[in-house]
């Protein structure tokens, strides 16, 4: 295929949070590998093959950003973290509960100092993906928001007596890894945070009270995590964050419009922009856009769903995006799938064929919209 240099900055006005169905080649090697019937090399040989043609495939489908789909990864968060200094994953007695399912049990907790060295394997993860993308393109490298330790972590009192004493540490750790994925040629960083869905229900503000904080000063301390973290980035590294209400096997974990956190979430971070999800009802409507404060902040309505195969109207899609532009100008909008395909390895309910026209039917709006 023919292709042009890229100008405008990311977020593109059609654009996708990253995650993609695994094949299901990769999906036979994970397990052969956790059986010990290969190596990690031989794994990482399949992993190899398939973001190569993952890649080439996001190329056809006509994205301007492209990820390795978090192929090496059995969950979008807690590989990242669990790569921190002082953090370690273990298996919980049960899982979290997603409405109408209960998700494999994983969790993560500090046991000691948390820090950043440059031997994490993510940095190799972009490495790969950076040398195979061409510069035609833009590689974007998601992580989870330093708010998924912060708030969804167990914490050692031992190592740190509250929240506040382990936010040094976790955004200095936030900063190196920053750096680092720059160093390597990174300038389109994604932060997956779905902590911000506790402050939307009554339920989410209630279990926020009984670790002892009002929702008011967690939010702050959400704030901070971010806004310290991104302190001192360089000026042409491209921050944006997705929010969602939880993404397993096509099963949502939280629900409530953004109202109760809008005037932090959009006035109160330093990203460059916000993938938001606004695919049904659970997400409410776009009166909160109107907290947003700055001309240079780029919003991403997540208005096609993952959850399921089936196409959303394209008038109804305009329409919803003609109504999110009485809020914010339109040149301040984008359009991208409401969360990635696969947050975990096993997927959403979804066919690799539907992943594709989803992807699709997003570029073919943004196109004729904007």
């Amino acid at each position: 295929m023919t292709t042009t240099k890229i100008e405008k900055k990311a977020p593109f006005r059609g654009d996708h949070v990253g995650s993609f169905l695994r094949p299901e080649r990769l999906k036979h090697a994970r397990s052969q590998f956790a059986a010990g019937e290969i190596t990690g090399e031989q794994l990482r040989s399949v992993e190899d093959e398939e973001i190569i043609k993952l890649i080439e495939k996001q190329k056809e489908a006509g994205l301007k950003s492209i990820t390795d789909g978090e192929f090496r990864r059995s969950w979008w968060h807690f590989d990242f973290l669990e790569g921190l200094t002082g953090v370690e994953g273990y298996d919980p007695d049960s899982g979290l509960q997603f409405v109408g399912i209960e998700a494999r049990n994983r969790s993560i907790r500090v046991t000691g100092k948390v820090d950043f060295h440059d031997d994490h394997p993510m940095l190799n993860h972009f490495r790969f993906l950076q040398a195979h993308v061409g510069s035609d393109y833009v590689a974007k490298m998601t992580i989870p928001s330093p708010n998924m330790l912060l708030l969804r972590g167990s914490i050692d009192p031992n190592v740190y007596g509250n929240l506040e004493a382990l936010l040094p540490d976790l955004t200095n750790a936030y900063k190196k890894a920053i750096q680092g994925f720059y160093d390597l040629g990174c300038r389109y960083l994604q932060l997956d945070d779905t902590s911000w869905s506790s402050y939307l229900s009554e339920k989410g503000r209630a279990a926020i009270r009984e670790q002892g904080y009002t929702p008011e000063d967690m939010q702050k301390i959400a704030a901070q995590a971010i806004n310290d973290s991104l302190e001192g980035r360089p000026a042409d590294l491209l921050v944006t964050m997705h929010i969602c209400r939880g993404n397993y096997r096509s099963h949502y974990f939280a629900e409530g419009a953004y109202d109760p956190a809008s005037e932090t979430i959009f006035g109160g971070l330093n990203v460059d922009g916000l993938f938001l999800e606004f695919d049904d009802e659970r997400s409410g409507g776009f009166e909160p856009l109107q907290y947003v404060n700055r001309e240079d902040l780029s919003v991403v309505l997540g208005l096609i769903t993952t959850k399921s195969g089936e196409l959303e109207g394209k008038e109804k899609i305009k329409k919803r995006i003609g109504e999110a532009s009485e809020y914010l100008p339109l040149d301040q909008l984008c359009l991208s799938p409401q969360c990635g395909f696969a947050s975990t390895e096993e997927g959403n309910d979804i066919s690799e064929e539907d992943q594709w026209k989803k992807i699709r039917h997003v570029l073919e709006i943004a196109e004729e919209v904007w």
